[in-house]
C-alpha cells in the first residue's frame, strides 16, 4: 500500500533520446522533480524545449531512455504497453488543444468513451458521464454534437471526458491554444476550481499569462529543467 504523503509524481534522472538516422537527439536530459497531490503545475519553455516529450512520458504514452518515473507510488518506467495502457485508462485524464471529440457522437457519448476501456456497466458509465458533464456546466448541451458547440464548450466537454473516470492526474496540452482570450480565461477559471477541489493538474503552455493560473511553474530549455517558480501558496 502506497504512503499517502509520497508525491503523486516523482521523476529521478529522467532522460529521453530519439534516434534520427545516424544522430541521437536528446529531447530530455536528467529531469528530477516531484508533484504533490493537489498541485497545479505549468510546464513552460520555447519550441523544442521538451515540453511535449515530458507530457508524453508523464501520460505513460512513451517510455524514458533512462531514469525513473513513479506515479502514485508505482514505478512505471519499464512497464509493458498493456500495463501502461491500463494505467492511462485508470489514473490519467488527457485534455488536448484540439479537443479530440468524435464528431458523430453527442457530448454525453463522448464523455462515456473512457469507460469502454474499464469494463464499466453501461448504466453506471452514463451516470458518471452525466455527473462529469454537469460539473463543467454543460448539462444543457449534453445531447448536442461537437459541431453544435462553441470552442469553450468543446473544451469543457473534453475536460468532462477527462474527469469522468476520476483520474489521479489531469494532463493538459496547450488547453487554451485554440480559444479566444475570454474563453481561455473561463477554461483557466475552471481549472482553478478543479484544483481547489483537489485535482492534480499539469499543464503545458508557452504563454506566461496562462501559466499564471498555476501554483507552480517549471521552465524547460533544451531538454533540461532550468527553473522552478512557486507562484501561489
Amino acid at each position: 500500500m502506497e504512503e499517502r504523503d509520497e508525491p503523486l509524481i516523482k521523476l529521478t534522472g529522467l532522460s529521453k533520446d530519439y534516434v534520427k538516422g545516424n544522430s541521437v537527439i536528446s529531447a530530455l536530459q536528467n529531469i528530477s522533480m516531484e508533484v504533490r497531490r493537489g498541485d497545479f503545475v505549468a510546464i513552460m519553455g520555447p519550441s523544442g524545449a521538451g515540453k511535449s516529450t515530458l507530457l508524453y512520458l508523464l501520460g505513460c504514452l512513451d517510455r524514458p531512455t533512462s531514469g525513473f518515473y513513479r506515479l502514485d507510488g508505482k514505478e512505471v518506467s519499464a512497464l509493458s504497453d498493456r500495463e501502461l495502457s491500463a494505467i492511462r485508462a485508470a489514473r490519467i485524464g488527457f485534455i488536448f488543444q484540439t479537443f479530440n471529440l468524435l464528431p458523430r457522437y453527442s457530448v454525453l457519448d463522448n464523455v462515456q468513451i473512457p469507460f469502454l476501456y474499464r469494463d464499466t456497466p453501461p448504466d453506471e458509465a452514463k451516470a458518471l458521464a452525466r455527473e462529469a458533464v454537469r460539473s463543467v456546466g454543460l448539462e444543457d448541451r449534453a445531447n448536442h454534437s461537437p459541431a453544435e458547440l462553441s470552442g469553450g464548450e468543446l473544451q469543457r466537454a473534453a475536460i468532462a471526458r477527462a474527469l469522468a473516470v476520476e483520474p489521479a492526474l489531469l494532463l493538459a496540452d496547450e488547453p487554451t491554444g485554440n480559444l479566444d482570450t475570454r474563453t481561455g480565461e473561463e477554461i483557466l477559471a475552471l481549472f482553478e476550481k478543479l484544483n481547489d477541489q483537489g485535482k492534480t493538474i499539469l499543464m503545458v503552455t508557452h504563454n506566461p499569462d496562462i501559466a499564471g493560473a498555476a501554483r507552480r511553474t517549471i521552465h524547460l530549455r533544451d531538454g533540461k529543467l532550468v527553473e522552478e517558480e512557486n507562484v501561489k501558496a
